[in-house]
């Protein structure tokens, strides 16, 4: 009989722990996420909220991007929204902690989930999208969302995708006593609005601009347009450069990097596909050196070819 009240008893002890288990297993998996988000001060009255280099993950939720916003003697400007609603809300948060004006003007640079899911967090008759970003956002939202999802996890818990139902157009915008102009480019995504305050200087490049962070070229239209208006942008007469990712800079050290890297990216895959390399060859390319501090070239540099090769291929068959 002690033995089977000894089972017994070890029995309630097994199921009493694998209880507690469930409930602290429950407890850590409910647990509000934080985006723990700081904003520095570039210049007067424009301020930066930086992410890391990193890809997409779990452990920084998707916080890979600059965001910022300006204030104006009308109200705020806020420059992206972020990837998710709990970063548009840490944001705003963030925000309203430094200044006491309204955000009446949330300006979307282009239709990317880093960059766009954020939105829920800002009233509807504040976000602005250009025309043809809108469009984009409305077509990959959704598949956007779900590869979020499973990116990030719970950081994307009550996140929905908003398309703006506001147009900016390419021109000067004027709030309060700030100038801002908005340049429509096409480089990275084919819709992308880059940002010059013209009081301060500072330049929101958006993604325009990756430093010391290999850029991502999916949906780029092309390689050397992209150069080609990164040279544009290069020529504004800008005192601190926000690139989309990257540390912030007050020279023109990201446009030398970018404009060096797109000019590698594209003479491989052109040379490559000229000596009838298959993409499984091009995606062995050495990183040169001088592209060493910057984070990602390798697994860029397998999507890039996957993405785009074929096309260099084509083009390679069509002129012999």
């Amino acid at each position: 009989m002690s033995g089977y009240l000894r089972s017994q008893r070890q029995t309630a002890w097994f199921v009493s722990v694998f209880a507690l288990w469930l409930l602290l297993t429950a407890a850590a998996t409910a647990a509000p996420k934080n985006y723990e988000l700081t904003a520095t001060s570039v210049a007067d009255g424009v301020w930066v909220v930086a992410g890391s280099t990193a890809n997409f993950s779990k452990a920084n939720g998707g916080n890979i991007l600059n965001t910022g916003f300006i204030e104006t003697s009308e109200g705020v400007v806020v420059i992206d929204t972020g990837p998710s609603r709990l970063y548009g809300e840490a944001f705003r948060t963030l925000i309203e902690s430094r200044t006491d004006k309204p955000i009446i003007k949330v300006l979307i640079t282009h239709h990317h989930p880093d960059h766009a899911f954020g939105s829920q967090a800002f009233a509807p008759d504040t976000l602005y999208m250009l025309e043809e970003s809108a469009q984009l956002l409305e077509r990959d939202g959704e598949a956007f969302s779900e590869n979020m999802y499973r990116l990030i996890g719970d950081w994307m818990r009550g996140t929905e995708v908003i398309v703006p139902s506001q147009r900016v157009q390419p021109g000067t915008l004027q709030v309060g006593k700030r100038t801002l102009r908005l340049i429509a480019m096409r480089g990275h995504t084919g819709a992308d609005l880059v940002v010059l305050d013209e009081i301060s200087g500072v330049l929101f490049a958006s993604d325009m601009v990756f430093f010391n962070r290999a850029l991502t070229t999916p949906q780029t239209p092309g390689l050397m347009e992209w150069q080609s208006e990164m040279q544009q942008l290069a020529e504004l007469p800008f005192s601190v450069v926000v690139p989309g990712h990257g540390p912030v800079v007050r020279d023109n050290r990201a446009f030398l990097q970018m404009n060096d890297y797109l000019i590698w990216l594209d003479g491989v895959m052109a040379s490559s596909a000229a000596r009838g390399l298959s993409a499984a060859e091009v995606i062995g390319t050495a990183i040169p050196d001088r592209f060493e501090s910057v984070e990602g070239a390798s697994y860029e540099l397998i999507r890039s070819v996957s993405h785009l090769y074929s096309e260099y291929e084509s083009r390679a068959l069509t002129s012999n």
